[in-house]
Protein backbone atom coordinates (compact mmCIF):
# COMPACT_ATOMS: atom_id res chain seq x y z
CA UNK A 1 0.00 0.00 0.00
CA UNK A 2 1.24 3.46 -0.86
CA UNK A 3 -0.63 5.05 2.07
CA UNK A 4 -3.25 4.21 4.66
CA UNK A 5 -3.66 1.24 6.98
CA UNK A 6 -4.80 -2.28 6.13
CA UNK A 7 -8.29 -2.80 7.53
CA UNK A 8 -8.57 -5.83 9.80
CA UNK A 9 -4.85 -6.17 10.40
CA UNK A 10 -3.41 -6.78 13.87
CA UNK A 11 -1.34 -3.58 13.91
CA UNK A 12 -4.01 -1.57 12.10
CA UNK A 13 -5.56 0.19 15.13
CA UNK A 14 -2.17 1.11 16.62
CA UNK A 15 -0.77 2.35 13.30
CA UNK A 16 -3.91 4.39 12.67
CA UNK A 17 -3.62 6.11 16.06
CA UNK A 18 0.02 6.95 15.33
CA UNK A 19 -0.83 8.13 11.84
CA UNK A 20 -3.56 10.54 13.04
CA UNK A 21 -2.00 11.59 16.38
CA UNK A 22 -0.74 14.95 15.07
CA UNK A 23 -3.99 16.36 13.70
CA UNK A 24 -4.00 20.16 14.12
CA UNK A 25 -5.80 21.65 17.10
CA UNK A 26 -6.91 25.15 18.10
CA UNK A 27 -7.50 26.98 21.38
CA UNK A 28 -11.21 27.46 20.69
CA UNK A 29 -12.23 23.93 19.70
CA UNK A 30 -11.99 20.43 21.08
CA UNK A 31 -11.56 17.15 19.19
CA UNK A 32 -13.28 14.10 20.68
CA UNK A 33 -11.69 10.93 19.31
CA UNK A 34 -12.79 7.32 19.47
CA UNK A 35 -11.08 4.97 17.00
CA UNK A 36 -11.75 6.52 13.57
CA UNK A 37 -14.65 8.72 14.74
CA UNK A 38 -13.95 12.42 15.15
CA UNK A 39 -16.18 14.90 16.94
CA UNK A 40 -15.24 18.57 16.57
CA UNK A 41 -16.71 20.81 19.28
CA UNK A 42 -16.91 24.57 19.59
CA UNK A 43 -18.93 26.60 22.05
CA UNK A 44 -20.10 30.22 21.98
CA UNK A 45 -23.24 32.23 22.69
CA UNK A 46 -23.25 33.50 19.10
CA UNK A 47 -23.84 30.77 16.51
CA UNK A 48 -21.97 32.82 13.90
CA UNK A 49 -18.84 32.85 16.04
CA UNK A 50 -19.21 29.15 16.74
CA UNK A 51 -19.58 28.46 13.01
CA UNK A 52 -16.49 30.53 12.23
CA UNK A 53 -14.41 28.63 14.77
CA UNK A 54 -15.54 25.33 13.33
CA UNK A 55 -14.81 26.53 9.80
CA UNK A 56 -11.30 27.69 10.75
CA UNK A 57 -10.48 24.37 12.37
CA UNK A 58 -11.94 22.40 9.47
CA UNK A 59 -9.72 24.38 7.09
CA UNK A 60 -6.66 23.28 9.04
CA UNK A 61 -7.89 19.71 8.97
CA UNK A 62 -8.50 19.87 5.23
CA UNK A 63 -4.88 20.85 4.61
CA UNK A 64 -3.70 18.00 6.84
CA UNK A 65 -6.00 15.52 5.08
CA UNK A 66 -4.70 16.60 1.69
CA UNK A 67 -1.07 16.31 2.80
CA UNK A 68 -1.41 12.83 4.30
CA UNK A 69 -4.02 11.58 1.82
CA UNK A 70 -6.76 11.01 4.38
CA UNK A 71 -10.15 10.77 2.73
CA UNK A 72 -13.19 12.03 4.63
CA UNK A 73 -16.75 11.54 3.42
CA UNK A 74 -18.77 14.72 4.15
CA UNK A 75 -21.99 12.79 3.53
CA UNK A 76 -21.36 10.77 6.70
CA UNK A 77 -20.80 13.91 8.78
CA UNK A 78 -23.35 16.10 10.53
CA UNK A 79 -23.42 19.50 12.20
CA UNK A 80 -25.54 20.04 15.31
CA UNK A 81 -25.97 23.27 17.27
CA UNK A 82 -27.00 22.61 20.87
CA UNK A 83 -29.23 25.54 21.72
CA UNK A 84 -32.74 26.18 23.04
CA UNK A 85 -33.52 29.16 20.82
CA UNK A 86 -34.84 29.00 17.28
CA UNK A 87 -31.98 30.26 15.15
CA UNK A 88 -30.66 29.81 11.65
CA UNK A 89 -27.54 27.68 11.70
CA UNK A 90 -24.66 29.14 9.66
CA UNK A 91 -23.36 26.50 7.22
CA UNK A 92 -20.12 24.64 7.82
CA UNK A 93 -18.07 23.31 4.90
CA UNK A 94 -15.59 20.49 4.41
CA UNK A 95 -13.77 20.35 1.06
CA UNK A 96 -16.20 23.00 -0.26
CA UNK A 97 -19.06 20.62 0.54
CA UNK A 98 -21.56 21.78 3.16
CA UNK A 99 -21.93 19.53 6.18
CA UNK A 100 -25.56 18.72 6.79
CA UNK A 101 -27.15 20.62 9.68
CA UNK A 102 -29.32 18.27 11.73
CA UNK A 103 -31.40 18.49 14.88
CA UNK A 104 -30.35 15.03 16.00
CA UNK A 105 -27.19 13.00 15.56
CA UNK A 106 -26.02 9.58 16.70
CA UNK A 107 -22.57 9.51 18.26
CA UNK A 108 -21.08 6.40 19.89
CA UNK A 109 -24.51 4.86 20.36
CA UNK A 110 -26.08 7.97 21.91
CA UNK A 111 -28.74 9.99 20.10
CA UNK A 112 -28.05 13.66 20.81
CA UNK A 113 -30.84 16.14 20.06
CA UNK A 114 -30.16 19.85 19.74
CA UNK A 115 -31.83 20.65 23.08
CA UNK A 116 -30.33 17.67 24.94
CA UNK A 117 -33.73 16.44 26.11
CA UNK A 118 -32.69 12.81 25.30
CA UNK A 119 -36.18 12.15 24.02
CA UNK A 120 -34.98 10.60 20.77
CA UNK A 121 -32.42 8.43 22.55
CA UNK A 122 -34.95 7.03 25.01
CA UNK A 123 -37.48 6.39 22.24
CA UNK A 124 -34.85 4.50 20.24
CA UNK A 125 -33.87 2.42 23.27
CA UNK A 126 -37.52 1.63 23.85
CA UNK A 127 -37.85 0.41 20.26
CA UNK A 128 -34.71 -1.73 20.56
CA UNK A 129 -36.08 -3.08 23.81
CA UNK A 130 -39.37 -4.04 22.13
CA UNK A 131 -37.64 -5.77 19.21
CA UNK A 132 -35.40 -7.81 21.48
CA UNK A 133 -38.36 -8.72 23.68
CA UNK A 134 -40.38 -9.95 20.69
CA UNK A 135 -37.48 -12.08 19.51
CA UNK A 136 -37.09 -13.67 22.94
CA UNK A 137 -40.70 -13.72 24.13
CA UNK A 138 -40.66 -17.53 24.11
CA UNK A 139 -37.92 -17.37 26.76
CA UNK A 140 -39.41 -14.72 29.04
CA UNK A 141 -43.13 -15.20 28.46
CA UNK A 142 -45.57 -16.72 30.90
CA UNK A 143 -45.39 -20.05 29.03
CA UNK A 144 -41.61 -20.22 29.13
CA UNK A 145 -40.11 -23.54 30.21
CA UNK A 146 -37.00 -21.81 31.60
CA UNK A 147 -36.69 -21.63 35.36
CA UNK A 148 -37.42 -18.38 37.13
CA UNK A 149 -33.77 -17.68 38.19
CA UNK A 150 -32.60 -18.18 34.59
CA UNK A 151 -35.27 -15.85 33.23
CA UNK A 152 -34.13 -13.19 35.68
CA UNK A 153 -30.53 -13.81 34.63
CA UNK A 154 -31.51 -13.34 30.97
CA UNK A 155 -33.08 -9.99 31.75
CA UNK A 156 -30.05 -8.75 33.68
CA UNK A 157 -27.49 -9.91 31.10
CA UNK A 158 -29.31 -9.21 27.79
CA UNK A 159 -32.14 -6.73 28.26
CA UNK A 160 -30.90 -4.43 31.01
CA UNK A 161 -27.63 -3.43 29.22
CA UNK A 162 -29.74 -2.24 26.26
CA UNK A 163 -31.31 0.65 28.16
CA UNK A 164 -28.60 1.29 30.77
CA UNK A 165 -25.94 2.15 28.16
CA UNK A 166 -24.95 5.79 28.62
CA UNK A 167 -27.27 6.16 31.61
CA UNK A 168 -24.82 8.58 33.24
CA UNK A 169 -25.54 10.96 30.34
CA UNK A 170 -29.23 10.58 29.56
CA UNK A 171 -30.16 10.08 33.21
CA UNK A 172 -30.80 13.83 33.50
CA UNK A 173 -33.78 13.53 31.13
CA UNK A 174 -37.21 14.52 32.37
CA UNK A 175 -39.15 11.83 34.28
CA UNK A 176 -41.84 11.86 31.58
CA UNK A 177 -39.23 10.38 29.20
CA UNK A 178 -37.62 7.89 31.57
CA UNK A 179 -41.02 6.56 32.60
CA UNK A 180 -41.29 4.96 29.14
CA UNK A 181 -38.45 2.63 30.07
CA UNK A 182 -39.87 2.05 33.54
CA UNK A 183 -43.21 0.90 32.17
CA UNK A 184 -41.51 -1.58 29.86
CA UNK A 185 -39.30 -2.93 32.64
CA UNK A 186 -42.30 -3.41 34.90
CA UNK A 187 -44.09 -5.26 32.12
CA UNK A 188 -41.20 -7.69 31.63
CA UNK A 189 -40.71 -8.32 35.34
CA UNK A 190 -44.44 -8.84 35.75
CA UNK A 191 -44.27 -11.53 33.07
CA UNK A 192 -41.14 -13.17 34.52
CA UNK A 193 -42.64 -13.37 38.00
CA UNK A 194 -45.98 -14.53 36.55
CA UNK A 195 -47.58 -12.17 39.04
CA UNK A 196 -51.33 -11.47 39.05
CA UNK A 197 -52.47 -8.17 37.59
CA UNK A 198 -53.32 -6.72 41.01
CA UNK A 199 -49.72 -6.98 42.34
CA UNK A 200 -48.14 -3.51 42.42
CA UNK A 201 -44.86 -2.74 40.70
CA UNK A 202 -43.12 -1.94 43.97
CA UNK A 203 -43.89 -5.40 45.30
CA UNK A 204 -42.23 -7.50 42.61
CA UNK A 205 -39.42 -4.98 42.06
CA UNK A 206 -38.55 -5.46 45.73
CA UNK A 207 -39.01 -9.24 45.65
CA UNK A 208 -36.85 -9.64 42.52
CA UNK A 209 -34.17 -7.22 43.69
CA UNK A 210 -34.47 -5.08 40.54
CA UNK A 211 -34.28 -1.31 41.19
CA UNK A 212 -36.55 1.17 39.47
CA UNK A 213 -35.15 3.12 36.54
CA UNK A 214 -34.86 6.28 38.66
CA UNK A 215 -32.94 4.39 41.35
CA UNK A 216 -30.64 2.87 38.72
CA UNK A 217 -29.91 6.34 37.35
CA UNK A 218 -29.00 7.60 40.81
CA UNK A 219 -26.82 4.58 41.63
CA UNK A 220 -24.97 4.64 38.29
CA UNK A 221 -24.35 8.38 38.51
CA UNK A 222 -22.88 8.14 42.00
CA UNK A 223 -20.63 5.28 40.92
CA UNK A 224 -19.56 7.19 37.81
CA UNK A 225 -18.57 10.34 39.70
CA UNK A 226 -16.75 8.36 42.37
CA UNK A 227 -14.64 6.77 39.64
CA UNK A 228 -13.92 10.18 38.12
CA UNK A 229 -12.58 11.55 41.39
CA UNK A 230 -9.59 9.22 41.34
CA UNK A 231 -9.02 9.11 37.59
CA UNK A 232 -5.47 9.56 36.34
CA UNK A 233 -6.67 11.93 33.61
CA UNK A 234 -6.78 15.41 35.18
CA UNK A 235 -9.48 16.60 32.76
CA UNK A 236 -11.81 13.80 33.80
CA UNK A 237 -11.02 14.24 37.48
CA UNK A 238 -12.29 17.84 37.36
CA UNK A 239 -15.69 16.62 36.14
CA UNK A 240 -16.35 15.06 39.54
CA UNK A 241 -16.51 18.53 41.11
CA UNK A 242 -19.39 19.60 38.84
CA UNK A 243 -21.83 16.79 39.72
CA UNK A 244 -24.35 19.24 41.20
CA UNK A 245 -24.53 21.43 38.10
CA UNK A 246 -27.74 21.22 36.09
CA UNK A 247 -26.96 19.15 33.00
CA UNK A 248 -30.15 19.78 31.04
CA UNK A 249 -30.33 22.80 28.76
CA UNK A 250 -32.64 25.48 30.13
CA UNK A 251 -33.95 28.63 28.55
CA UNK A 252 -32.70 30.78 31.43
Amino acid sequence: MSYGVNQGSVLGPLLYLIFTADLPTTDYTTIATFADDRGLQAGHRDTAVESQRLHSHLTLLQNCFALWKIRVNPANSAHVTFITRRVTYPPVFLHTNPIRAKHEVKYLGLHLDHQLTWRKHIQTKRQNFDLKLRAMSWLLGRRSQISFPNQLLLYKSIFKPVWTYGIQMWGCAMPSHTQNLQRLQSKILHSIANAPCYVCNLQFHTDLGIPFVSAEIYRSSLLYYSRLAGHRNALLATMSTTSNVARRLKRR
